[in-house]
């Protein structure tokens, strides 16, 4: 069992926002009733009269399964998981969850797949071992799985829009470099679901707005094609923005240029509210004590460059966004520059099913979610008003807990 709290607090998501913001403690909520099945969760809430909902969504990242070091947790893999590198206990569980939850949309924060070759034509195509071994099919059989995985969310009501990770774009073997044949690749397993006006209007009855898919890296000196990898759109007022932090030639580096004319323009349409998602976190998050000897070693997300990072993150807190990412296999939501005055919330949720980054022997700043399976549901209320809950279970799976709620006021 977590034993947690939940703090509600005021904060920008729009560009006038309150000063001030208070915190008030509340006990800890269980959703799930008993031991590891979830037929019991319960996720109604009390209707809130004259502030309705208008829009709901849900996020989270980092499915992918490592067959190489998978959590000590989930061994031995069952054959499935082995096969088609899905932690499939935990991430179906948290599908389930979120369509309980009835959100209109499911944001995948990146690394669906554990792909992370090379999906160029094989040197060897003559023979069936050849192909079907090659990292080209490896690619399109685990895109494959896990579009199979999501289906269902599409048909009950919520919408999937895939954010790409590294292991989506990227080569380990040559070096943990992006690829144009990874992007290419992304595109062709993910391109019908950025965006389907069709399905849009099937879903909602009504359609996305002001979709912009096109290659736009020329904002920020990028050198292949980054249509359907970086992208936004409207929807009921409030705007979406999705980022490839792991583009050719700029790993680990977040267009910023083009965010910045992507969310001016949207202002300019009148949109107030702005949410951000990306792979790699902004902030790495050290989720260790030992200043001595942090965890991790070494900057996980952006912060590789913190020039660069830092011309991101003056873009999210221009336009009092909230950027949700996952790449670390944890949970933790930060206020990074909250010592500086800044209001902007970094929500990472990279914590749907792959291996934690903390190991169980770990000494970690938030024992009791630092190894959560966990995600983040986001409610936009009719006055501005915004409610952030992150909901979690622990490793062994034990009962849904709520974690943190967190309120922005317009």
């Amino acid at each position: 069992m977590f034993n947690l709290s939940r703090s509600p607090w005021r904060g920008p998501v729009l560009a006038a926002v309150v000063a001030a913001f208070t915190v008030v403690a509340f006990h800890t909520q269980a959703v799930r009733a008993h031991g590891e099945q979830d037929e019991h969760d319960d996720f109604s809430e009390k209707p809130e009269f004259g502030d309705p909902v208008v829009l709901s969504f849900s996020t989270v990242g980092d499915s992918r399964q490592d067959p190489a070091t998978p959590d000590p947790t989930t061994v031995p893999l069952s054959g499935q998981d082995a096969l088609w590198l899905q932690n499939s206990k935990a991430w179906t569980r948290i599908m389930r969850s979120v369509q309980k939850q009835k959100s209109n949309f499911l944001f995948f924060n990146g690394d669906m797949i554990m792909g992370y070759g090379n999906a160029t034509v094989p040197t060897n195509n003559t023979t069936v071992a050849g192909i079907v071994g090659s990292d080209l099919v490896k690619f399109y059989q685990q895109y494959a799985f896990w579009r199979g995985m999501v289906a269902n969310l599409m048909e009950t009501g919520t919408y999937v829009v895939p954010v790409p990770g590294n292991h989506e774009t990227q080569c380990k073997a040559c070096g943990k470099k992006a690829l144009a044949v990874n992007e290419d690749a992304w595109r062709a397993n993910m391109g019908d679901l950025i965006l389907d006006n069709s399905r849009f209007t099937t879903l909602f009855g009504e359609a996305a707005q002001n979709i912009d898919i096109a290659n736009t890296g020329s904002y920020d000196g990028l050198v292949s094609d980054q249509s359907k990898l970086s992208y936004s759109f409207d929807f009921r007022g409030v705007h979406f923005a999705i980022v490839n932090t792991d583009p050719v030639g700029k790993d680990a580096h977040a267009p910023a240029n083009w965010l910045a004319a992507d969310l001016a323009a949207a202002r300019a349409r009148g949109a107030s509210q702005f949410f951000v998602f990306g792979h790699k976190p902004a902030y790495t998050y050290y989720y260790g004590t030992n200043p001595a000897a942090p965890l991790p070693s070494s900057p996980s997300g952006l912060d590789g460059d913190q020039a660069s990072r830092d011309a991101f993150w003056n873009v999210i807190e221009q336009y009092g966004a909230t950027y949700f990412c996952g790449h670390e296999h944890i949970f933790n939501l930060m206020q990074p520059r909250a010592a500086q005055g800044g209001k902007a919330w970094q929500i990472l949720v990279g914590s749907g099913g792959s291996p934690f980054e903390a190991k169980p022997t770990d000494v970690t700043l938030s024992p009791k979610t630092d190894r959560a399976y966990a995600w983040v549901t986001v409610k936009v209320h009719q006055s501005g008003r915004v409610r952030m809950t992150a909901y979690g279970f622990d490793d062994q799976y034990g009962p849904t807990q709520v974690i943190k709620s967190i309120t922005l006021h317009h």
